[in-house]
């Protein structure tokens, strides 16, 4: 599970790398744990160039919609604008998940209006809203 938390004011596009570096997934029958996802699904906010370079350059796959104002200036410049970036719809529709899942954090009153002024009190309400949830889908499993 992954939390970093920032302040209030940053923007969560900036935190992309810090994220990817803390990825640990262990292997089922052993093995080096996996540090490198296949694909990265996110929001608008994290179409920018150093971000899409950066998954570039771990040969990863970047699932980002592009932004309005990066479409309209690229059609402006005409065929020196280039190409715009792969986008899978398909793959998209599966981000709904993590959607639902800040929907479900945001029930909680504290999270949402981040109430707490330690940013380590607020990730420890994130874990724990975290924990709870996943207990949660686990309940019924045998």
């Amino acid at each position: 599970m992954v939390n970093i938390v920032t302040g209030g004011q940053r923007n969560d596009g900036a935190m992309l790398a810090e994220v990817l570096a803390d990825i640990y997934v262990p292997r089922v029958g052993g093995g080096r744990p996996r540090t490198r996802p296949d694909a990265v699904l996110a929001d608008k906010a994290y179409a920018t160039g150093v971000n899409r370079d950066m998954l570039r350059a771990k040969a990863i796959t970047a699932v980002i919609p592009e932004k309005s104002t990066q479409i309209n200036t690229r059609k402006k410049r005409g065929s020196n604008g280039g190409r715009p970036p792969a986008f899978d719809v398909e793959l998209y529709k599966d981000r709904n998940v993590v959607e639902r899942s800040f929907a479900w954090a945001k029930q909680w009153r504290g999270l949402a209006t981040r109430y707490d002024k330690l940013a380590i009190t607020y990730r420890a309400g994130v874990t724990l809203n975290t924990i709870l949830n996943w207990l949660k889908h686990i309940g019924d499993t045998p």
